[in-house]
């Protein structure tokens, strides 16, 4: 080959590169954080970090489809892997969005567990053992969802999973597929309202069908404080297998920068008498990139035991950059 062709070759090749790269954007963002943190009053003082950069390639085709792929680098997230969530999202402003996730990805229901205000973490969250009974359905691998648009605030949801993906989730493994639908209502007449609900139903075991439930409300009032209650259902077949749960939180904007929050959460068992009782307080600053943001959650009878053991505290303080 002369030099004249592999002149034309390489500017014919520049070019394509250059079409390629109007047509889709690439970028990438990420965080990374370190915490102190114990889930149990009577254990020591335990460190962590997280860390992750995400790649995003978004574009959009001449049938107006919009099109974004994203992948999670993740180091230590998975033993033989340093990739984490990975997703497909195709969406249409008349049709909606449609996600696959090959791995971490939301489900309807994992994304309502608890949609009560909290300026860090839930009041359940950080405890030995107190999330055990929380709804959250099923989430992960192979998941396909699909998120409509807004008809004057009103958004439907709705997500399946195969069965060959297992993620315990209220004490119960899936052996079928799962599948949940769910809506948002946002009224246009009260921006400051915000309401959802959501069903799920799967197979617990091979001759016991499991459902959740949960529906939840808040509320704004301007832009200092919010206010959210939420009420949920577990129900695998019995009266003995039925637990309910009921969470309050309201959250107050100090400032632009500072938030705090407090908040409780009660599980009813049907094979018990004694509830678990969750409440804690939560606060953040942020400060440009950088968030310190802390909670200390006490939570009693855990898992309904009245021993005195799982009466217990957990406390945790972080340090967070965004980038």
């Amino acid at each position: 080959m002369n030099k004249f062709k592999k002149i034309g070759l390489s500017a014919l090749a520049g070019s394509l590169v250059a079409m390629s790269a109007s047509a889709y954007e690439i970028t990438m963002s990420g965080g990374a954080s370190v915490a102190a943190t114990t889930a149990d009053d009577n254990a020591k003082t335990g460190y962590y970090m997280n860390d992750s950069i995400t790649f995003t390639v978004a574009g959009e085709t001449e049938g107006g489809l919009a099109i974004t792929t994203k992948l999670e680098l993740d180091g230590g997230a998975n033993a033989s892997s340093s990739f984490d969530s990975r997703s497909l999202a195709i969406a249409h402003d008349t049709y909606g969005t449609v996600t696959f996730s090959g791995h971490g990805g939301s489900s309807v229901m994992s994304g309502m567990d608890d949609k009560t205000p909290n300026a860090y973490e839930e009041v359940w969250d950080g405890v030995t053992s107190a999330d055990a009974d929380v709804i959250g359905g099923h989430a992960g691998n192979n998941l396909l969802r699909y998120d409509s648009p807004s008809f004057s605030g009103v958004t439907a949801h709705l997500s399946y999973q195969d069965a060959g993906t297992d993620s315990a989730v209220a004490g119960s493994e899936k052996v079928s597929t799962y599948s949940d639908f769910g809506v948002t209502i946002a009224p246009e007449a009260f921006p400051d309202l915000s309401i959802g609900m959501a069903v799920a139903n799967y197979s617990a075991t091979a001759s016991l069908d499991g459902e959740e439930s949960t529906i939840y409300v808040s509320y704004n009032f301007g832009d200092k404080i919010s206010v959210g209650y939420q009420t949920s259902e577990i129900d695998l077949g019995t009266s003995a297998n039925t637990d309910e749960s009921e969470a309050f939180g309201i959250s107050y904007k100090v400032t632009d920068d500072i938030s705090v929050s407090y908040g409780t959460h009660t599980i009813d068992y049907g094979s018990g008498t004694t509830d678990q009782e969750a409440k804690g307080f939560s606060a953040s600053y942020t400060m440009g990139g950088m968030t310190i943001a802390g909670m200390t959650n006490t939570v009693d009878n855990v898992g309904g035991s009245t021993d005195a053991s799982n009466d217990k505290e957990g406390y945790e303080i972080s340090l967070s950059f965004a980038f």
